[in-house]
Formats: C-alpha cells, structure tokens, sequence
C-alpha cells in the first residue's frame, strides 16, 4: 500500500489513493469501549489491517487475548501507545468518549500522523472544533478529518460487549462540511462503512447534533428519570414488565458516559429536552379534563401515528452524483448511501418511500 514510516505532505493523498486501489486498508481504532472494539473486530472480519489501543491496560489485555482466539483471517493487534497504533496506519478512528477526544488528537499531531482521522462521538460540532483547535494547530493540515456517528450504541459498555455485527443494518454518519470536508475522504470512508453493512447517512455537524438529541440523548434523559421514579416503589419493582423495560433499556447505560453525551450536546439537548417536557405538560393538563380519557386519546394519537410510521420505508435506490450539495440534500431527505462507484463519480443512494395518507 505504502512503504513503512512514510511521512510528508503527499501522505494524505496517498492514503485515499490507497484506499481506492485496494480493499484492505490499515487501521488504527484507538479506545476499545463497545463502539471502538466493535469497529475493531469489524474491520478486522472484513479483511483489513487493524491495531487497537486503549488507555486502560486491562482493556488492552482483554482485547489481546481476544485477538488470539479470533480466527487466523480476522485477528488484530494491540499496541502499548497511540503513536506504535497510527505508525503504519491509512486511518486512525478516535473511539473515545469527548472528554477524552482532544487528548488523543493531541497525541495524534505529536506522533505527525498524516493520514485520515474519524471518529464516532455521538456529538459533532464540538469534535469538528477540537479537530481545528488541536490536530490542524499551526495550520498543519496533513491529516484529514471526517467526523463519524454509527447509531448502534447499546447500555453495556467496555470491549467485552463489542461485537462486529453492530454495524450491520445501522445508520452511520459521515459528516460533511462544505468547505471543509474533502469529498474525496467522505467518498473512501463511505467505502469503508458500507462494507461493515451500514448504511451511511450524510449530515452537517450541527444539524447532526439536533437530531440526535431529540432521538437519543432526550431518550437517555427521560430513561434515566422513569427508572429512578419507580425505584422509589418495591411493588413498581415487582410489576414492571414490557412497557419499563423498553422504556428504560439505555438508563443502565454507564452515567458518566451519557453525562458526556448529553453535556457535551448541552446547546441542542436543551431545547430538545424543553419540547419534550412541553408535551408531557399536554398529557398532564390532559388528565385533569373533565373526560380525561377523551383528552387523553387527542393528545397521544399523534405520537402513535409517528412511532407506527417508523422506521420509514425505503424507497427505490437512486444514482446520485457524488457532489456535497447532493449528499447534504440526501441527508436532509431522511436519506442514506448503500454503495459508492469505483470512479467515485456516483453513489447509490436511497431516500424514505412517501407515506401513503391512507
């Protein structure tokens, strides 16, 4: 692909010239939480070179001895440091909660890693600000960014719960920046995720973050307080069932990791959160009507129609041209990639089907 310790200015070409050439690409994920070590053992499975680090040194044994009983075809490696991770890497992608993301950027300008960086936070706008702050500081550019969202989180955390079929079926962001992303990164890492089984939906950063927060972090929110208002109630306990599990799946996720989402989204979470609080002030006026259960059938058949209209129907798939403006609107559509040309000139794009009235 490259010869080893290759550095300078021309190696960021050279890595999405790589990619294009050859299907197995040098990886380094660095964090081996649920999402790190799926993406890991993913890659892995799929054929391509893959090194993995983790701050943690028991992390790094687990996914060690992991390695060793993957079979021969799918195996990683895992190294002592970020730096030994990126040395012989194409890509690099920060799998680390935010808190943690602009030390590892850090650690990625000081070993002059010059290939194309991604990552999966689950907020973008402030990884697209780190990313200028402390990998592009001093105007050093070498390396590419591409921000990155797979949707496929569960409520178990740390390697131990990674799996490499997380991806398949789920939506993935690749953000694109006009302006600033290169196409022809989006284009190779588009490549990369769609091969995983993922379906890859284009977003820009901030817009990203306001969906996510009224679909996933609110959700948290509301999770987090249900279950702690039934727990106040032995009998509650006893008699949950279907409706608190469902309900309550992600409040068993880690706080300090839902902290980090939530907090770090504070700016979209916080009118998100006020929507929803809005609403339920609906349903409580609602049960102080005179005929509250007339009240209560208005207001909760719009949130019936909306969750039995979900997820939405895919309509036929389209090629697209592979230009930002076309991705952005795909994106905004609801829509997502499957596939990307050889020439990279097209991608196989799919919007939502119309909803039938009826």
């Amino acid at each position: 692909m490259r010869p080893a310790g290759r550095r300078g200015p021309g190696r960021h070409r050279a890595t999405a010239a790589a990619c294009a050439r050859v299907s197995r690409v040098d990886v380094a994920v660095i964090g081996l939480g649920l999402i790190g070590g799926s993406v890991l053992r993913a890659l892995s499975a799929a054929g391509h070179r893959v090194l993995g680090y983790d701050a943690d040194p028991a992390t790094r044994a687990t996914a060690r001895t992991a390695a060793a009983k993957a079979p021969a075809a799918a195996r990683w490696q895992v190294t002592a440091t970020v730096r030994d991770a990126v040395a012989r890497a194409d890509l690099a992608v920060v799998a680390v909660p935010l808190p943690a993301v602009a030390g590892v950027l850090d650690q990625l300008a000081d070993a002059g890693f010059s290939g194309l960086v991604t990552d999966v936070t689950s907020v973008k706008g402030p990884v697209h600000r780190l990313v200028g702050e402390r990998l592009h500081r001093l105007h050093d550019r070498l390396a590419g960014f591409v921000g990155g969202h797979p949707m496929a989180g569960r409520e178990t955390s740390g390697f131990a719960a990674a799996d490499p079929e997380l991806f398949a079926g789920c939506s993935w962001v690749l953000c694109l920046e006009p302006g600033v992303t290169a196409l022809s990164d989006w284009l190779e890492l588009a490549v990369l995720v769609t091969g995983l089984g993922a379906r890859v939906v284009p977003a820009i950063p901030d817009e990203h973050d306001r969906a996510v927060a009224a679909v996933s972090h609110v959700p948290h929110l509301l999770a987090a307080a249900l279950a702690a208002t039934a727990a106040t109630d032995p009998l509650a306990g006893t008699l949950a069932a279907g409706s608190f599990r469902d309900g309550t799946r992600v409040a068993a996720t880690r706080p300090e990791l839902v902290a980090a989402m939530c907090g770090g989204n504070a700016a979209a979470v916080g009118p998100a959160l006020s929507a929803v609080l809005a609403e339920l002030a609906g349903a409580r006026s609602a049960l102080d009507a005179d005929d509250p259960i007339a009240a209560l059938r208005t207001w909760l058949t719009p949130g019936c129609t909306a969750r039995t209209a979900w997820p939405p129907v895919p309509g036929k798939p389209l090629e697209l041209p592979a230009r930002v403006e076309t991705l952005v609107r795909l994106g905004r559509a609801g829509g997502w990639v499957t596939g990307v040309a050889d020439d990279r000139r097209t991608v196989t794009g799919v919007r939502p089907a119309p909803v039938d009235p009826d």
